[in-house]
């Protein structure tokens, strides 16, 4: 059986793995050993902070769209209740670009919200 030498495999696989941690610090972008482990738990972090993102937005929204009922004299829990009695279905992402950008059709719907609740005595 022939003898396999594996310098070029080997120099290749070493120099893929040292030009994806460009960018760390100290040995771990220039040392293979330390660059892999380096690589392995950018990795997972990277995967793991992608679904940490959806619930990172979604409370981002919240906020949003509670300082914006605030502002038009309802509390969040409320208003959310009072858009699920009047039938509007609108996401959490929409409600907090129109909170943002169209404060006017915003407080329409902070209006639609509040008939809905029924009146506290």
């Amino acid at each position: 059986m022939t003898r396999i030498k594996r310098g070029v495999t080997k120099r290749n696989r070493h120099r893929k793995i040292l030009k994806a941690t460009k960018g760390h610090r100290s040995v771990r972008h220039s040392l293979y050993r330390r660059a892999h482990e380096s690589m392995i738990h950018a990795l997972s972090y990277a995967y793991a902070h992608r679904k940490a993102k959806k619930s990172d937005m979604r409370r981002l929204w919240n906020i949003r769209i509670g300082a914006a009922a605030r502002e038009n004299g309802i509390s969040y829990s409320q208003f959310i209740h009072g858009l699920k009695l009047s039938s509007i279905d609108i996401d959490r992402k929409m409600l907090s670009e129109l909170a943002i950008l169209d404060s006017k059709v915003f407080s329409q719907l902070v209006i639609k919200a509040k008939e809905q609740l029924p009146v506290a005595s």
